[in-house]
């Protein structure tokens, strides 16, 4: 990261806040209307398939769908930025939905799963910059600033829906074997990597987001090789219902 970097300690995994949208932010490159502007509440918030209670996504077509349901920052990494940035950077400011500590959003593993009281979440995706995202940060080259760094936070799918309140603890039940994290998928896979992801849905039967399906394909097919994943395991998420 641009001159500093998130600090963990070894305290346990916590749901610090749970952010909804405070006012629709308007975007002046695309006239659209985001749900950028996320705050923290102090009451428990409805977890859905397709995401918080009252979330809101103004560009529909990259935005929201059962990969993209909720996603979650690192206060450590939020911290690190407002370290470079020179200015305070509170919860939610980065549009994220949860704000965790001591876990790394980005060393998390696609597939992980984490249990937040009643609610089961799954690790889908890395977040793109985009320009609502650009144009809230009023941050000069923001998108390519916050690529360089490397350090997305990550989307979860929603596995058991209910009601979230924090503080809470968070458990990490499940951690698949394949090893690749979301951030090595955002700062782009190696072939080993690639090869792994796919073999991990093929061997397990796990439904992909079509982004990082195409991304560990691209990967591949630069090094020569054809994988061929069958349609029913990787999608956009769209139109879907409960995944698993």
């Amino acid at each position: 990261m641009e001159e500093a970097r998130p600090r963990f300690d070894t305290r346990e995994p916590l749901l610090r806040h749970v952010c909804t949208v405070g006012e629709l932010f308007h975007v002046e490159v695309t006239g659209l209307r985001s749900g950028i502007d996320k705050r923290p509440v102090d009451h428990a918030v409805r977890v859905l398939n397709h995401g918080i209670w009252s979330d809101v996504q103004g560009d529909r077509e990259n935005h929201g769908g059962t990969f993209k349901a909720v996603y979650a920052y690192a206060e450590e990494t939020r911290d690190a930025w407002a370290e470079v940035l020179g200015r305070p950077i509170g919860p939610g400011a980065f549009g994220e939905n949860l704000v965790t500590s001591g876990i790394d959003t980005d060393e998390t593993v696609l597939g992980t799963r984490w249990r937040i009281g009643n609610v089961l979440l799954e690790a889908t995706a890395p977040r793109s910059p985009c320009r609502s995202f650009a144009a809230w940060m009023g941050e000069e080259d923001w998108a390519r600033r916050f690529t360089d760094a490397g350090r997305s936070g990550s989307y979860f799918r929603v596995l058991e829906p209910g009601p979230l309140q924090a503080p809470a603890p968070i458990v990490v039940e499940h951690v698949p074997e394949h090893g690749v994290t979301i951030g090595e998928i955002f700062r782009g896979p190696t072939p080993a990597q690639a090869t792994a992801i796919i073999d991990h849905a093929l061997g397990t039967g796990t439904l992909l987001y079509e982004k990082v399906y195409l991304k560990a394909l691209g990967v591949l097919r630069r090094e020569g090789i054809e994988r061929i994943v069958p349609d029913h395991l990787h999608s956009t998420g769209r139109g879907l219902g409960r995944v698993s």
